[in-house]
């Protein structure tokens, strides 16, 4: 009953604020109720706020004791979500698949893959020595095991 109630409070708060999505939604057995969230142009903490008083309002302590945590989706974690792509386009990206690893820039993310561009050096195709060459990687969603935005300092 209680989970329900909150993740009603939740949704609600997120159809106010169409710019947030939700990331990872989770209650345990203490009643410790963790919400992580990201936005379409970032998240701020008063984004956070927003969505801990949405929830809060409605919830009274006294009935069920609580702690609540919402923050936002960090810089190094995985991305889960296909609105997570579209807002890190021409960012480097390092993409697990089944078949192996790809890092490169987005620069696409369509409603079913995603397109990563890199460069490589590779023999050149009459005599010696090497060329730089542009790839070009289609990744549908679903081959996705895992993408992490590359972060450089």
């Amino acid at each position: 009953m209680f989970k329900k109630k909150v993740t009603e409070l939740l949704d609600a708060a997120l159809v106010e604020r169409p710019d947030l999505f939700l990331i990872d939604f989770s209650i345990n057995s203490d009643n410790h109720i963790k919400v992580i969230i990201d936005g379409d142009e970032g998240v701020l903490v008063e984004d956070c706020i927003f969505i801990s008083r949405a929830i809060e309002a409605d919830l009274d302590r006294e009935e069920e004791d609580f702690s609540l945590e919402v923050m936002s989706a960090g810089a190094a974690s995985p991305l889960t979500h296909n609105r997570q792509y579209k807002k890190n386009l021409n960012r480097n990206l390092k993409v697990k698949t089944s078949k192996g690893e790809v890092e490169g820039t987005l620069t696409e993310a369509a409603e079913d893959a995603i397109t990563l561009t890199w460069k490589a050096r590779e023999p050149k195709p009459v005599g010696k020595g090497k060329v730089t060459v542009q790839k070009e990687a289609h990744i549908p969603y679903k081959e996705i095991v895992e993408a992490k935005v590359m972060i450089k300092f």
